[in-house]
């Protein structure tokens, strides 16, 4: 059987990752996951930790940027499924760019976020093949796509 690679992209604030990760668990999916680097300080920090300061901020965040891009370009090459949240609190320009550069490539897309974002959010849920609004529909998802089985009692 196929073990399929997911990457996760989007907002870091919330545990929607582990949710989506357990319920696939649980389901017996054969998938692997994979994601940017979630903690904060050390994505915006990487690249002055690495190369070495830099006076100028846009240089400092240019240096980080370009070495996570390093890590997001060739996982979402790889992967099978390209899976975005985007979350209520924060504007994630990031996410919004690893969902057209996964369109670009014709990744297949799966967009999640809630009501409150469905217009900001239009042309990217356009390019999706689904969008969802909870972790539990993101695994039924999956586990109709991978195993061919609906679980109409959910």
């Amino acid at each position: 059987m196929k073990n399929w690679n997911i990457y996760l992209s989007g907002e870091i604030h919330t545990d929607w990752r582990e949710q989506i990760e357990e319920g696939t668990k649980a389901a017996n999916l054969p998938v692997s996951f994979h994601a940017p680097v979630t903690n904060h300080g050390y994505s915006d920090d990487c690249g002055v930790e690495i190369l070495g300061a830099e006076p100028d901020k846009f240089w400092h965040d240019n240096k980080g940027a370009n070495i996570n891009a390093i890590r997001t370009r060739t996982l979402i090459n790889k992967a099978d499924i390209v899976i975005v949240r985007f979350g209520e609190e924060y504007k994630q320009w990031n996410a919004a760019f690893d969902a057209g550069y996964a369109a670009a490539l014709g990744k297949p897309m799966i967009i999640m976020h809630g009501a409150k974002n469905q217009h900001a959010l239009k042309e990217v849920d356009a390019a999706a093949l689904a969008v969802a609004e909870t972790a539990e529909e993101i695994v039924r998802i999956l586990r109709y796509v991978i195993n061919a089985e609906l679980d109409v009692s959910s």
